[in-house]
């Protein structure tokens, strides 16, 4: 395979996040290269299963699908996929655990499922495997193996989730999908069943979004606190991931924390701003108020993502790209070498066949 069908690879990628992951690529505009394609190659990867599981009838043949491209993947022979291709380059350069990919096919094969949430710690659950372990891996990306940034990571990730099931309330019911604990519906005296029989927007409902928010901005608050560890170049990229999900939270709130036939939009102007601000308020180190919420603990759910950490070695990811090119061309030239050798071989055994057949014929017109 060229050079040139590598980049396209990438590109397919990058086409992929831009068109299906708006706040991502705008955040990534503010990351490095060296970080942005591995995180790009990532997060396309992310969104073609989120799509598969997303898809008509899809079910536990495709969770199946899923895990058998991340065995490819981790063997280093991945399928034809571009995304899997550079997945397989990102996992091998940085040292990414397989418990964490892992973990986001998890929490899609919960929704293929249709599993219920009755308790926030069973949401968390979730919101770790799809989103958490995104935030971990996306630490690890950046270099750093700091348990304690990388259990901030799965705080932003986190956040992320309970903020994208506050905004898809309405959108989640009419599928047949309630994300919203269980339990706080029955505090309410609410049937969740019937209620998603008919979703509309009930004063308990708009108070559950009101309160599902305000845990995503403590650990909006409490990821703020690891950014400080990350590279320099870093942060400016993943500040800005953050204030523009936080900000979407800010719209549902204008709203009337109402999400049932509103979807709460960030326009991509105030996206562009937010973007500026985040480049301006890039933190050089922890605020003091937050050295505390730094120390936490990472949360229960979550725990178990940092399980490896220490066990990753350290990566010269400053030569991601060449890496990625010089690994691939080597696995390139190696088909390239064994495609030579068959056809020499099958034109060496065509040249005896056809000699053979000459023979043949001059023994045919000698004999009487």
């Amino acid at each position: 395979m060229s050079q040139h069908t590598r980049k396209e690879d990438l590109s397919a990628c990058r086409q992929l996040i831009k068109h299906g992951s708006h706040s991502f690529f705008m955040a990534s505009l503010l990351l490095p290269p060296k970080i942005s394609v591995p995180a790009t190659a990532l997060y396309a990867f992310c969104r073609i299963a989120d799509d598969l599981i997303d898809a008509d009838n899809a079910g536990d043949a495709a969770i199946q699908a899923l895990y058998a491209r991340l065995d490819a993947i981790y063997a280093g022979t991945p399928g034809p996929q571009p995304e899997d291709r550079a997945l397989a380059e990102v996992v091998s350069n940085f040292a990414i655990p397989r418990a964490m990919p892992d973990a986001l096919i998890e929490g899609l094969a919960w929704d293929a499922s249709g599993r219920n949430y009755e308790t926030l710690s069973e949401l968390y659950d979730y919101a770790a495997r799809v989103a958490g372990c995104v935030g971990a891996m996306m630490t690890l990306i950046m270099g750093t193996t700091d348990c304690r940034a990388v259990a901030r990571a799965c705080d932003l990730g986190v956040a992320m989730q309970l903020t994208n099931i506050s905004r898809d309330i309405g959108e989640d019911a009419r599928m047949g999908r309630l994300y919203l604990p269980r339990r706080w519906f029955a505090q309410a005296g609410i049937d969740p069943e019937q209620w998603l029989e008919n979703p509309v927007q009930h004063p308990a409902v708009t108070a559950m979004c009101q309160r599902l928010l305000s845990y995503a901005n403590v650990l909006y608050k409490r990821a703020d606190s690891g950014i400080a560890l990350l590279p320099l170049n870093c942060r400016a990229g993943i500040r800005a991931a953050r204030v523009i999900y936080s900000d979407i939270g800010r719209q549902i709130a204008s709203q009337g924390f109402e999400t049932i036939e509103k979807r709460a939009i960030v326009p991509r102007s105030r996206k562009s701003m937010l973007l500026a601000k985040a480049l301006l308020t890039v933190p050089l180190r922890s605020p003091a108020r937050s050295q505390d919420q730094l120390e936490w603990p990472p949360l229960v759910e979550t725990q178990y993502l940092l399980e490896d950490i220490e066990t990753v070695p350290a990566v010269p990811r400053t030569e991601w790209l060449i890496t990625l090119f010089q690994t691939l061309e080597e696995r390139d030239k190696e088909v390239q070498q064994r495609q030579t050798t068959s056809r020499a071989h099958d034109s060496q055994a065509a040249s005896s066949e056809s000699a053979s057949t000459q023979v043949s014929s001059s023994k045919e017109n000698i004999v009487p």
